[in-house]
């Protein structure tokens, strides 16, 4: 029943079509040949757990409470292993994405609703990743916000030609960048020189995490920042750029490299959240600068602070990277996104410009606007966005994978299931606790 989705009349519900099995794996090869040949979607994925709105919300958590947030960081990252985990074995195992699967398994107004709040989910996230992007040209180059959010648009056309040259020169490009990203917050927290004391005591959860309300805002916007919604489509879909055997063997094969990669992936997305908030507490919550939630404010204190302007050039060099990194990927969810839930078929360019300027126009307008209110603040917003859509992704995909009849032998076993709904009933308490707090208590 499975293997059923994968036989050529189904064929128009392939997702992202044009590179759609496309990577090969070789036979009879050893385990690392095997390894490198399925490693990539997860950085693809690994992208959104390190893009601009993580920056804004680890520096804001940084700052104001020095390493207590780690805990949250390392929990969202536990989290994003296991839901990353549960996606990659949706698209393997039944050959459709989140999306595909979705808009089968509910009525036409519930899928409409849920393509919905998946576009609120792109916009929110674009909204980071273009201001991340735009701030980035303006710090470094002082090329002005407007000008710099019309640049990012260029991706979709660096998206064209990379995937026209293949799915494996698109991977190469964000592993590239989240090289420069890791080894720029390597040399960062060198700089800092943190407190190795409180650092580690800040992975052991307090209650204040709770009970104080702007750690919990904050707690919540980490795991909206780490625990990425639109990731959850994403992976789905580009781990069937590999062209794997159908049968059980290939599978099950296929799903453990794919968690081995996506593992790997999110252990370097955990270390590079981690440093973020390190080097904001090293640098920001002891000198007396607890209020600093502005990436243009930080980049222009750590010169200062910590005695060398080679700091602020590879802050601002490593949240350009970040930023056209999650451009690229997001332009991708994007599509995925709209033919999953709409099956819209249409020529490459124009999808692509389509699914852009549904992220980025609405972005563009609530910046214009709002750039003189505090983009720091706009970007934590948008990452407290991500938290409370996130519950509309999660349960549909813990519940897909724990149905036998939609996975057949690669079901979620008792455990995996128990924990999966105890990720979901966790996400979904701390975002109702969180509306509460922001509007009623």
């Amino acid at each position: 029943m499975v293997d059923k989705i994968n036989t050529p009349e189904r064929l128009s519900l392939e997702s992202l079509s044009e590179a759609f099995r496309t990577v090969s794996i070789p036979k009879n090869a050893s385990f690392f040949r095997k390894l490198l040949a399925f490693s990539g979607p997860g950085y693809l994925v690994a992208v959104g757990y390190m893009d601009p709105g993580n920056w804004a919300t680890d520096l804001s958590g940084g700052a104001k409470f020095g390493y207590a947030l780690l805990f949250v960081i390392l929990l969202s990252n536990l989290m994003a292993v296991l839901l990353q985990y549960l996606s990659a074995k949706l698209g393997i195992a039944t050959g459709r994405d989140l999306a595909q699967m979705s808009k089968e398994a509910y009525s036409k107004p519930v899928g409409i609703f849920m393509w919905l709040i998946s576009e609120i989910m792109i916009i929110a996230c674009d909204l980071a990743e273009v201001i991340g992007s735009a701030i980035a040209l303006n710090l470094l180059f002082h090329i002005p916000l407007v000008i710099g959010i019309i640049i990012t648009a260029a991706d979709v056309f660096l998206l064209l030609m990379l995937q026209k040259k293949g799915f494996r020169y698109l991977e190469a490009l964000v592993i590239s960048l989240i090289a420069i990203i890791a080894g720029s917050f390597l040399l960062e927290i060198i700089l800092s020189s943190p407190q190795f004391g409180p650092l580690i005591n800040g992975f052991i959860p307090t209650a204040s995490l709770v009970t104080n309300k702007e750690m919990l805002y904050i707690a919540i916007g980490i795991i909206g920042a780490t625990v990425m919604p639109h990731n959850l489509f994403l992976h789905s879909s580009v781990v069937q750029t590999r062209s794997f055997n159908l049968d059980y063997e290939g599978k099950k094969e296929a799903i453990k490299f794919s968690a081995i990669d996506s593992t790997l992936a999110l252990t370097v997305a955990f270390f590079v959240n981690a440093a973020i908030l390190v080097v904001a507490a090293a640098a920001f919550h002891g000198s007396g600068n607890q209020d600093v939630t502005d990436i243009g404010v930080a980049y222009n204190l750590l010169t200062p602070l910590l005695g060398t302007s080679l700091a602020s050039i590879v802050f601002g060099v490593s949240l350009l990277a970040s930023g056209q990194n999650s451009t690229l990927t997001g332009t991708l969810t994007g599509q995925i996104i709209m033919e999953g839930f709409l099956n819209l078929r249409i020529k490459p360019w124009i999808r692509r410009l389509i699914t852009r300027l549904i992220a980025i126009v609405p972005a563009l307008i609530i910046i214009i606007y709002f750039q003189n209110y505090g983009l720091g603040a706009l970007l934590v917003f948008s990452q407290v966005v991500l938290g409370i859509a996130l519950p509309f992704a999660v349960v549909p995909l813990v519940m897909f994978t724990s149905d036998k009849k939609k996975m057949g032998p690669f079901a979620n076993n008792l455990l995996v299931k128990i924990t999966a709904y105890a990720v979901a009933a966790l996400l979904i308490t701390l975002n109702v606790w969180l509306i509460y707090g922001l509007f009623i208590g």
